[in-house]
């Protein structure tokens, strides 16, 4: 099959899975090949203003389904990862950033002292007025988007959550004060074979209604 082909496969195959087969696990090297497309992904400056924290503990999911709209993925499926930002993002982030860089990169810090400078300017006195909660939040649905993608092409079923109570999830995660909060959720596991959504036609728009040529 043609790489075309192929993703265009796997992303009209995927679908928002409401049941999820608990016998069915992700296994080892594929689930390490979606905690790689988590770290790939892309953020603005690369500041990665995020976590992503992975819940395995049974116990701890089920307490989640309270805070879920009683939606019982976060329990059934294999894998379930809660997405959270980073607020708020400081210098000290910033600087992190440039550190890790510097490393990675073997340059000297202060080649980088420019760029720590515009990065820090940004996210303190921006040009135009604007949340950076808000800023940072759109970045973590980049990682959310390219999780889900890497795992429709590795044939591993996701259901993007924002169907929950934000406040309860970091009660019962335990990032309450943490500098981190919960945006959104994604199980991640198997159909079930009862799952009646996954065999209902995908509805989108007409490409001509959504893309226009300037």
């Amino acid at each position: 099959m043609k790489p075309t082909e192929t993703i265009l496969a796997a992303l009209r195959w995927r679908y928002a899975t409401k049941q999820f087969d608990p016998a069915k696990k992700i296994d080892e090297a594929t689930w390490q090949a979606l905690e790689e497309a988590l770290v790939l992904s892309p953020s603005s400056f690369g500041l990665q203003p995020w976590k992503f924290f992975v819940v395995n503990n049974p116990e701890v999911r089920q307490q989640l389904v309270p805070h879920s709209w009683g939606q019982t993925q976060v329990v059934d499926a294999s894998h379930l990862v809660i997405f959270a930002v980073k607020h708020p993002v400081t210098a000290d982030d910033v600087r992190k950033h440039i550190l890790r860089t510097a490393e990675v990169r073997s340059l000297p810090v202060e080649q980088l002292s420019g760029f720590e400078a515009v990065v820090n300017g940004f996210i303190s006195k921006p040009e135009s007025e604007f949340d950076v909660r808000s800023w940072a939040t759109r970045q973590l649905y980049i990682a959310f988007g390219n999780f889900m993608t890497a795992a429709a092409l590795l044939g591993v079923d996701t259901c993007p959550m924002e169907g929950l109570d934000p406040a309860g999830y970091d009660k019962v995660l335990g990032l309450e004060g943490s500098g981190y909060f919960t945006v959104a959720a994604c199980p991640a596991g198997y159909r079930a074979e009862t799952d009646k959504y996954a065999k209902l036609p995908k509805v989108r728009f007409e490409k001509s209604q959504v893309i226009q040529y300037i």
